[in-house]
């Protein structure tokens, strides 16, 4: 069995489904990335997997355990992290704090982490006084990545990490990310940019109207000219 296996899930907001029977699966230390058009239940399929939409139908797994019931603070506390697209950051804390604030459910010392977080981060270090409310939104986002870090995840749950950032921050951002799982943590990210991010993906999944329309390695996925030409532009 796959390390988070989410099969066959349905659901959505108030009675109208979202997702209708979609599945997604990452192993240990992969890069799965989602895509798919606007209102294909991207972001939907990822907060059903972090637990912030009840299921009507399917399970999630994780680490051989069902998880399916459980809260998204549960789910943190199991070992999934998760970084939404808008409203990641405190803005009026330092950056510092930020992080430290990713540390609540530690009990233990977490300065080694942070320093990790620094290592990936070099700027962060450097404005590590700063409010993060002062910052790039490239910078915001190091900040939203480097606080889901610190609880140590298993898992990392990206929706739109480069979101409004420039292609040069963009690019920046996946090689840490590249980083990130090659540390042996999975990744599961919705991305826009989806010609970018298959580059970057061992899996790839396209979602349309909530369901699985494509799944391949990200390379298969970028050859095959029926989705080029549907979902990636040509």
């Amino acid at each position: 069995m796959s390390f988070l296996n989410a099969a066959d899930m349905t659901g959505g907001y108030g009675k109208a489904d979202i997702l209708h029977g979609c599945t997604l699966s990452v192993e240990k230390g992969e890069i799965a990335v989602i895509v798919g058009p606007n209102g294909a239940g991207k972001s939907t399929a990822m907060k059903a997997v972090f637990g912030m939409l009840p299921l009507r139908g399917g399970s999630v797994t994780f680490d051989g355990e069902d998880i399916t019931a459980l809260t998204p603070q549960q789910r943190v506390r199991k070992g999934m992290g998760f970084v939404p697209q808008v409203n990641n950051v405190f803005p009026t804390m330092t950056v510092e704090e930020n992080l430290e604030m990713g540390a609540f459910i530690r009990t233990d010392d977490f300065s080694h982490t942070i320093a990790q977080v620094y290592d990936l981060f070099p700027i962060l270090k450097e404005k590590r006084r700063q409010n993060a409310g002062e910052l790039s939104g490239g910078q915001r986002q190091q900040v939203a990545v480097g606080r889901a870090l610190m609880t140590r995840p298993s898992l990392l749950m990206l929706d739109e990490p480069t979101a409004g950032v420039s292609p040069i921050v963009m690019d920046e951002l996946f090689d840490r990310i590249i980083e990130v799982a090659r540390a042996g943590i999975s990744i599961l990210m919705v991305e826009q940019n989806a010609r970018q991010a298959l580059e970057i993906a061992d899996k790839g999944y396209v979602l349309v109207q909530g369901a699985n329309r494509y799944t391949d390695t990200g390379e298969a996925l970028l050859a095959d000219p029926e989705v080029r030409r549907t979902f990636l532009g040509g």
